[in-house]
């Protein structure tokens, strides 16, 4: 027999009834029924009960283990008594009855418990993340994410794309982030970078004529906090394809990202293909969003020529100048006082002044009656709509204003809208919390499927209002729409690339574009963005050398592969599908890292500290 076991502690059977068998495991729980122990045994693999009674030689031994010891037990495997069995387990019917016992570690009074779903606080559990990651939920959400991996290697390769490996020590460049560095020794006072991603050398392999790239590829970015990213670094499915427009990647990924959702979401409806394409733009105005949680229903529309000229003064002002609007936001189910106040109080609690609105009730029967007593025919009451308009905007309006406003957004009694208005750009942000708030609050955003849709049409630029300069909107390697002709005669903020995401229940969870793979527009977009061509030889030399000669038209994207698994996982936050994440503060608190460097490191590195004053 094996030193340590004969099965696993989720592999025994009624088949196995009779036989004697060997396991070693964690002590997950230890029961005291009179004098009998029952110990739930644990391994990787699941779950075995086993039984040592005052009769068993291994009894002594049985006494003094505690909960996470580590112990190898032998004994004879025999069917549960009739009513005891357990159906959630896969060894459910069976239990061991135990013979010889040997301790293989001893376990220290736990700081974290790992027994039960107790919340404990986070820094405590990243410092023990060795005893949270035996947790089942934990375990099972990093077996997710394996599996998930799994499932998108194998899409990729039958889809026909090739797993290349890139370099981790690369150079400095501007992604949006920035680089963390590392010094040379052999090249003093020069320094590595920690790849953001892997986005030159994907390219430079379509310049090598290889087609089809893909990778689980590490990214490094050192940001502040974020609750959407792991601090430090992540995982992204990385790809590149040659000889390709937008459409034809969206028909190689949609395949991919659509699969491995309905593989693992058990049974939760995932948006069929083709999914939805919405312009940025519309994106914006409709759901206030750039990635918008499509399970809420809820569509914002321009209303700016009800209130233009009306006699809601605060509106009719604002819609004075030329670039504002008012934007409305139905809320259906929404129309009582007491959820219109909610609303109110909250946007004030966001840094606004509130939240106009107007909600619809039914007036009582004695409408009713006075239309009879008026001497209104039982048909005409009965067509007759006695729903009543409430809140400080509809006297101000007219009836007519209202009514429009019903019709527009086929609003009833019982339901409700809000108003927003001021400059688009400022308060869209706000607009799109709005909108979130009253489909979570009202129960109209289906928490149980997956809604995706393709984000395209980005601005290529956006003014950098802190440097007052132009900036790149996203991937600065991305082809504008218009191409060289575009960046020499549009005004640059007008100018949209071919730039998508795909949004995913209000998540980004993947960005991509088509390449600008031209010299000449290369440099033009860049020193559009204040770089001059000596820059983008300096800092993109190599992918700037190998555009001249002979680059094939490409395009690619990557997805968040910590947020995708996030999201199947149903995990509040990506550190719990991660092994060993960072806290908030970037800090690795089970490795004590980041840790000050020796001075014979610094010495060898020849640097020389000039640390902030405390």
């Amino acid at each position: 027999m094996h030193r340590y076991r004969s099965h696993t502690c989720g592999g025994l059977s009624a088949a196995e009834i009779g036989a004697t068998a060997r396991l070693s495991g964690w002590c997950h729980r230890i029961r005291d029924h009179g004098g009998v122990l029952f110990i739930d045994l644990r391994d990787h693999y699941g779950m075995t009960q086993i039984v040592v009674d005052p009769d068993s030689p291994a009894f002594k031994d049985a006494e003094k283990v505690r909960a996470e010891w580590v112990i190898r037990v032998d004994g004879k495997v025999r069917a549960r008594p009739a009513g005891t069995e357990n159906a959630n387990l896969a060894t459910g019917q069976i239990e061991m009855f135990v013979t010889e016992l040997e301790v293989l570690g001893a376990a220290a009074e736990l700081p974290v418990p790992v027994f039960g779903d107790v919340e404990y606080p986070e820094d405590q559990r990243l410092k023990f993340r060795f005893l949270d990651l035996r947790r089942e939920k934990l375990h099972n959400n990093i077996m997710t994410r394996v599996k998930v991996i799994d499932s998108m290697r194998r899409r990729m390769k039958e889809a026909g794309f090739n797993e290349f490996s890139t370099p981790i020590l690369t150079a400095s460049s501007p992604e949006g982030a920035r680089d963390f560095l590392v010094p040379s020794r052999i090249h003093p006072g020069q320094f590595y970078a920690l790849p953001q991603a892997p986005q030159q050398y994907k390219q430079l392999l379509m310049m090598a004529g290889f087609d089809r790239y893909f990778q689980i590829a590490p990214c490094f970015r050192d940001e502040d906090p974020r609750a959407d990213r792991l601090p430090g670094e992540f995982y992204q499915l990385d790809v590149e394809m040659s000889f390709v427009e937008q459409n034809d990647v969206f028909a190689a990924m949609e395949p991919v990202i659509r699969g491995v959702f309905e593989e693992f979401a058990n049974g939760r409806p995932v948006t069929p293909s083709p999914w939805p394409r919405i312009p940025y733009a519309e994106s914006m105005a409709k759901y206030g969003s750039d990635k918008p949680d499509l399970r809420n229903p809820i569509v914002m529309q321009d209303v700016s020529d009800i209130f233009r000229d009306s006699g809601f003064k605060v509106f009719a002002d604002i819609l004075t100048k030329e670039k504002n609007a008012v934007w409305a936001i139905p809320a259906p189910s929404g129309g009582s006082r007491a959820f219109c106040d909610r609303m109110d109080s909250w946007a004030k609690g966001e840094g606004q002044q509130g939240l106009a609105h107007i909600f619809f009730v039914k007036e009582p029967d004695e409408y009713r009656q006075l239309a009879l007593e008026s001497g209104d025919s039982e048909e005409q009451i009965n067509s007759s709509d006695f729903t009543i308009a409430r809140g400080p905007i509809p006297k101000r309006i007219g009836r007519e204003k209202v009514r429009q406003l019903r019709e527009q957004f086929k609003l009833n009694a019982g339901d409700a809208i809000f108003f927003v208005a001021g400059d688009p750009e400022k308060f869209v942000k706000f607009a799109g919390a709005a909108r979130n708030k009253v489909g979570e609050d009202l129960n109209l955003t289906d928490k149980n499927r997956f809604e995706f849709a393709w984000i395209t049409d980005f601005p290529f630029y956006e003014w950098n209002e802190e440097e007052k300069r132009i900036d790149f909107s996203h991937n600065p390697f991305s082809m504008p729409q218009g191409g060289l002709e575009a960046l020499q005669t549009q005004d640059p903020l007008t100018i949209k690339a071919f730039q998508y995401d795909i949004a995913c229940n209000g998540f980004e969870l993947a960005s991509g574009g088509i390449r600008n793979h031209k010299p000449d527009a290369m440099v033009k977009a860049f020193e559009i963005a204040g770089y001059g061509e000596e820059t983008v030889v300096e800092r993109f030399g190599g992918m700037y050398r190998a555009f001249q000669y002979g680059a094939p038209p490409h395009g690619g994207m990557a997805a968040g592969v910590d947020r995708v698994i996030m999201l199947l996982c149903d995990a509040q936050n990506l550190r719990e599908v991660a092994l060993f994440p960072m806290n908030q503060s970037a800090l690795d608190l089970l490795m004590g890292a980041p840790s000050q460097a020796s001075t014979k490191q610094l010495r060898e590195l020849h640097l020389r500290l000039n640390l902030p004053e405390k």
